[in-house]
């Protein structure tokens, strides 16, 4: 599961953090992904720093020390913001006036995060996600790479956006293939679990053809689909204005469980713990069918009396 814990009281957060930890673990999950992150001002700026929802560093250490305490491994997830958007702009389109500085601020950012990982021994660290502008800088991310080794010695994976991993060029110098799996499954809101599973199928081939083809573990460092009619029509669309629908969303989970069932896939990070509850229109599966399905994919017996 990936857990945000975005800035605010350390103390509130890192009791946040553990009650979700805990609860994890009791659904059966095994690993979760801190995600962190550091903005920008917009797609052309320079500079990158910590924000004013940037999770403490102290949370992090804690939140990492507690998942180790409980068994559950921690992929630490790096992620940028950017504070203004223009239209068709996200991070994937970063585009800074000066590239030389801003890589310099970006490779401050990801070993900031590596040194913190390593000291509290987390087992993961991804060093980027989802800047498909920057993919084919090789040599860039060979450097960045090869100064994070020194400082970590986990597992390295990049987190690739859905239509975008065959454009990475750096896949050999990590551990995992990562992909952030928002895959359109279908153009039917109401589309059955079977139809949602045969949606699947021509991704999920692709990408373990990929993966086989690098050498590489594949894993899809996020997947998640929003509680709202034809979430699973166009998944990586949070803003989506639509009608509660938790029964989509269930279908959608179910289908991603059956369809990777008995596959090479390494693993899998649910986009995200949070709240949920039965109005909510998030991605959170917590206090919603989802949630069952997740309970009994990760091997246990009883749902949760809630759902």
């Amino acid at each position: 599961m990936a857990l945000a814990l975005w800035g605010g009281d350390a103390a509130a957060l890192t009791a946040r953090a553990t009650a979700a930890l805990d609860e994890l673990a009791g659904w059966g999950a095994t690993d979760v992904a801190l995600v962190v992150a550091w903005g920008q001002a917009d797609v052309q700026a320079t500079a990158i720093a910590p924000t004013a929802s940037t999770t403490p560093d102290e949370v992090v250490r804690a939140v990492i020390r507690a998942a180790a305490d409980r068994g559950v491994r921690v992929l630490v997830f790096p992620i940028l913001t950017l504070d203004k958007l223009g239209v068709g702009e996200w991070r994937g389109t970063v585009r800074p006036d000066d590239v030389d500085a801003w890589w310099s601020d970006y490779e401050r950012f990801i070993l900031h995060y590596a040194r913190l990982a390593a000291d509290e021994g987390a087992d993961a660290l991804s060093v980027g996600s989802e800047l498909g502008s920057t993919e084919t800088w090789r040599d860039r991310w060979f450097h960045l790479v090869s100064r994070v080794e020194k400082v970590f010695t986990g597992a390295l994976t990049y987190s690739a956006n859905w239509d975008h991993y065959q454009h990475v060029s750096f896949w050999q110098r990590l551990d995992w293939i990562g992909v952030n799996a928002y895959f359109e499954l279908t153009t039917d809101a109401d589309a059955t679990e079977a139809e949602l599973i045969a949606g699947w199928a021509p991704h999920r081939d692709a990408l373990l053809a990929f993966a086989a083809e690098h050498g590489r573990p594949l894993v899809l460092t996020e997947v998640g689909y929003p509680s709202v009619d034809g979430g699973a029509v166009s998944p990586w669309d949070y803003t989506r204005r639509a009608a509660v629908d938790l029964e989509e969303q269930r279908r959608a989970f179910a289908a991603l469980a059956a369809a990777w069932h008995d596959t090479a896939l390494a693993g899998a990070y649910v986009w995200e713990w949070g709240d949920g509850g039965a109005e909510d229109r998030g991605y959170a599966p917590r206090g919603k069918p989802a949630e069952c399905v997740l309970r009994a994919w990760w091997g246990q017996a009883s749902p949760p009396t809630d759902t």
